[in-house]
């Protein structure tokens, strides 16, 4: 009987703890959406990776072209031709390859530059997060953009607009009326 006592207890004291705790969540794809600066960076990567797979793109053109020039040849090469040429495409093979690792590898070039492009948005986030955290007294903030599955999230948990909000960025869409109205406003003439 003591233990059941001392169990409810126990459980008591850890529900009455646990709804102490507030939580909320965000939408980073969508904050980072409306920031303009993410935007920049985001275009600056695609150009950079547009840029780096076209030059691997050549390079594969070209192995491609080597290829063909050596099937074409190859009735009329000596054996020790044919290795020396066979040997050259594996070479070119490899070396495109090595640089496709060096550029879209785990630690490539191109994670570099995302690293180096987002880092400064990115830590204006998290400073906004952490503002609006500290002021809300929010002890766990969740990603709904994220890997981490919520089946369900209540509106009233949504934190994504005072982060917006903690950046400068408004959310709030013109009003198709109000919209209407300085569009009559800017074409009437004056009598």
């Amino acid at each position: 009987m003591k233990k059941n006592v001392f169990l409810v207890v126990l459980l008591s004291f850890f529900c009455l703890h646990a709804q102490a705790q507030k939580f909320g969540y965000v939408d980073m794809e969508y904050i980072t959406s409306k920031m303009p600066e993410y935007q920049k960076a985001q275009s600056e990567m695609n150009q950079f990776s547009e840029k780096w797979a076209k030059e691997i793109q050549e390079k594969f053109a070209e192995i491609d072209r080597l290829q063909r020039a050596f099937m074409a040849e190859e009735v009329l090469l000596t054996d020790e031709l044919k290795r020396k040429r066979q040997n050259e495409l594996k070479e070119k093979e490899l070396e495109a390859r090595e640089y496709n690792n060096k550029v879209f590898g785990m630690d490539g070039m191109m994670f570099e530059k995302k690293k180096e492009l987002m880092k400064p948005v990115l830590e204006r986030v998290q400073r906004a997060v952490e503002k609006v955290c500290a002021q809300r007294r929010l002890e766990f903030l969740f990603d709904k953009s994220s890997d981490f599955v919520m089946v369900y999230t209540n509106p009233r948990h949504d934190y994504t607009d005072y982060i917006l909000e903690e950046l400068g960025i408004d959310t709030k869409p013109v009003p198709a009326s109000a919209e209407a109205t300085n569009q009559n406003s800017l074409t009437k003439k004056p009598k």
